[in-house]
């Protein structure tokens, strides 16, 4: 949650105080990118545009704390995830690591960060060399960083890597190759090549989607794991919210490079309060044939980064519009004890749903 000042503890904007070490301050964060001009463009002198991929957002990671992100593709999560580990420089605002600035960082300085902040990528088919055994790329890292002293030091700190993520046993599995794994073993490599350098904080970026259903829980159940014994915090990007329900602790939503609602994950999925928000759950497959049905609450497509719309950036495909929304922008404000949300028509938009409408009309979801 935003809070008052970093450091061992935080007051958040409920005034409820966590003594827990803040691991990620992000504060005013803004990536934006220059769209390239064609020739003429550039002999006329036109005004450079610009991509709005996140677009200042602001929260607090906590130690041994599972924050995710969730939203639609083109949300800007994934260009976070690469901004938070200085792949690309933030346009403007503040990253803070255990206190300390990093946002502002050279190349050279921020190698000292690499071994604690590490990245778990969405493809285990794309995010390991074939050519690599998987002792090789567990590691890899440990070479780069000069973290041992020989290849017997090494081998059994891969082993113990494997042995983290439940390859079992790890000894026969050091000198195979990635065809010779499954998906769920390559990305549990891939988890193990994170934790073989014993970070603080870990970001996944959709570590299960390219699973098959039937081992996607192993996974998760590995990072909770991990997480429980090692008390290492984790950003998880993710598109599903039956999955934010279960495994997050506090969720953002963002849209458009904005986060327009915030809090505890079981709260926010149960009991959404920004229309978005609620059109996503919606959109959650309820395994009850009896259950409800709800209509499709956002109308249209998710809209370009590159001109997004003014005012309230939802307000084009929001059942809940009104003149105000497309002048004036909501601000991320407390709408209850540990929840935030920008929405000028919040409260009325969760009266609706309450009710079981999907509009101000009150228009039933049947």
């Amino acid at each position: 949650m935003p809070h008052v000042e970093g450091g061992q503890g935080s007051t958040r904007w409920d005034g409820v105080t966590d003594d827990r070490e803040v691991v990620l301050h992000v504060e005013h964060v803004v990536k934006f990118f220059p769209v390239r001009r064609t020739f003429m463009q550039a002999v006329n002198r036109a005004k450079e545009d610009l991509v709005h991929a996140v677009d200042d957002i602001s929260f607090d990671v906590k130690k041994g704390e599972i924050f995710g992100l969730a939203g639609e593709s083109g949300s800007g999560k994934t260009t976070f995830l690469r901004t938070a580990l200085m792949l690309t420089p933030p346009t403007s605002g503040s990253i803070k690591f255990k206190g300390e600035e990093i946002s502002k960082l050279s190349r050279k300085q921020m190698k000292k960060y690499r071994t604690k902040i590490q990245v778990i990528f969405q493809d285990p088919y794309e995010s390991v060399n074939p050519r690599m055994s998987v002792f090789d790329i567990v590691a890899e890292g440990l070479f780069v960083n000069n973290l041992v002293a020989s290849r017997e030091e090494a081998v059994e700190r891969v082993v113990k890597a494997l042995a983290d993520v439940e390859i079992s046993p790890p000894e026969e599995f050091l000198y195979r190759y990635p065809h010779e794994l499954s998906g769920g073993q390559r990305q549990r490599v891939a988890i193990a090549r994170a934790l073989v350098l014993e970070p603080e904080l870990i970001l996944a970026d959709e570590p299960v989607s390219m699973l098959d259903v039937s081992i996607r829980a192993e996974v998760i159940n590995v990072l909770l794991s991990i997480r429980e014994k090692k008390g290492i915090s984790i950003i998880m990007v993710t598109h599903d919210l039956a999955l934010s329900k279960d495994m997050v602790d506090e969720l953002a939503i963002m849209y458009v490079g904005k986060i327009v609602e915030m809090g505890p994950a079981v709260e926010l999925v149960s009991t959404p309060y920004h229309p978005y928000t609620h059109a996503l759950t919606a959109a959650v497959p309820v395994p009850d044939p009896k259950a409800p049905k709800v209509r499709v609450l956002a109308r249209g497509e998710i809209p370009t980064n590159i001109s997004p719309p003014p005012g309230c950036r939802f307000h084009p495909r929001c059942p809940f519009a009104q003149e105000i929304c497309k002048d004036s922008e909501p601000l991320l404000t407390q709408a209850s004890p540990g929840r935030l949300v920008a929405c000028h028509f919040w409260k009325e938009a969760h009266e609706a749903f309450s009710k079981g409408l999907d509009g101000p009309a009150g228009v039933s979801a049947d």
